[in-house]
């Protein structure tokens, strides 16, 4: 006589069932035959939500390994269940920051038995008010977002609704969602003021879109170091290209009282800025002093190594989604969010003009 996943004897409809659940897509109801069981306790089992003795649990999770059972997370969804995903949007991934933010987003995700839906808004808010209503059909559990130009932008309570939110890197207007950002403007102030301490008088900022909420804030830190210095300020902002960014310097050294450092926004201008002074032949730091906003992984590798402004990238991530998987155990959706700000270190290498033969850093 056959036996069943406990070792007794089974009725031949069940068998049958179960047979039959192989040459098709298994169902809720094929497991729950298989194990003996109602479907609501196979839904108990899989939610988690409710407790199921031990014997059951594992009766339920050998049927549906038995008939490679993958469960409908969008109908779940629609029952009201969690789809235990999250969406994560950034505003692209060729940018090892965002990349580097995302990568610890689905650690802390998976940690919590989670999967990450990842898309990008290329910066344009109507793309990302798009994805985020595609994400919102997608009944995901909750949303992290690196959100694009925050004048445009169209991220709000009403629009995510009880779904939980956490804005990251950049804030949004609406302050009942919780933000998790780094000193932009102390990061950028310190590594100037130390150019200053250099003997530096005509330092140029090198930015992309002042639009955006970092680009300016480091920007205006810039700026105040400069003030307090009682010099001059200088800034070029939508440095979008290299080869706008070399028209640029080659300009600037050109002129009668020409820069004797830059300061960049971030990873990509730092590029762009790394590949025009090599085809000017400008020589780092003689030539032209040099730091950048934001550490990546070849910063100590070029010639000479790069002194940056390094932000918690990881961190940052981490935080942002343990935020979030805190809101949604809670179920809260807070009048007030959360606002955290995470340090910056400056790592001092010799681009600036230090002598240090290894970083050092600075908290």
């Amino acid at each position: 006589m056959a036996k069943s996943l406990t070792g007794q004897p089974v009725n031949k409809a069940r068998q049958r069932a179960a047979a039959a659940a192989v040459n098709r897509k298994p169902t809720m109801s094929d497991v729950a035959r298989l194990a003996g069981v109602g479907t609501m306790t196979v839904s108990r089992v899989l939610s988690g939500t409710v407790r199921v003795s031990a014997e059951t649990t594992q009766r339920v999770q050998t049927a549906i390994q038995q008939l490679n059972y993958r469960p409908n997370v969008l109908a779940r969804a629609f029952r009201g269940q969690r789809s235990h995903s999250i969406g994560l949007i950034i505003p692209y991934l060729y940018d090892p920051f965002f990349a580097s933010c995302a990568h610890a987003v689905t650690a802390v995700a998976r940690e919590h038995g989670y999967s990450v839906i990842i898309t990008t808004s290329n910066e344009d808010p109507e793309t990302e008010f798009a994805e985020v209503d595609e994400m919102l059909q997608r009944h995901v559990d909750g949303l992290l977002v690196i959100p694009s130009r925050v004048r445009n932008s169209r991220l709000t309570r009403a629009l995510f609704g009880k779904t939980p939110v956490v804005a990251f890197d950049r804030p949004v207007s609406d302050p009942s969602i919780d933000t998790v950002l780094v000193q932009n403007a102390v990061g950028s102030r310190r590594v100037v003021e130390h150019l200053i301490e250099h003997g530096h008088r005509h330092i140029t900022y090198l930015a992309l879109s002042r639009s955006l909420f970092t680009i300016n804030t480091r920007f205006l830190g810039y700026r105040r170091a400069m003030q307090d210095a009682g010099l001059e300020s200088c800034a070029v902002f939508d440095c979008t290209s290299e080869e706008i960014v070399e028209q640029i310097l080659k300009a600037k050294m050109a002129l009668d009282t020409p820069p004797t450092a830059v300061v960049t926004s971030n990873t990509l201008v730092t590029r762009y800025v790394l590949g025009a002074i090599s085809r000017l032949g400008l020589r780092i730091p003689t030539d032209l002093a040099f730091a950048g906003f934001d550490d990546f992984d070849l910063a100590e590798f070029t010639s000479p190594p790069l002194t940056v402004v390094r932000q918690p990238a990881q961190e940052m991530g981490r935080v942002a989604a343990n935020l979030l998987f805190d809101r949604i155990a809670r179920g809260e959706t807070p009048h007030t969010g959360n606002r955290i700000v995470l340090p910056v270190e400056i790592v001092l290498r010799r681009s600036c003009g230090c002598k240090h033969r290894a970083a050092f850093v600075i908290h």
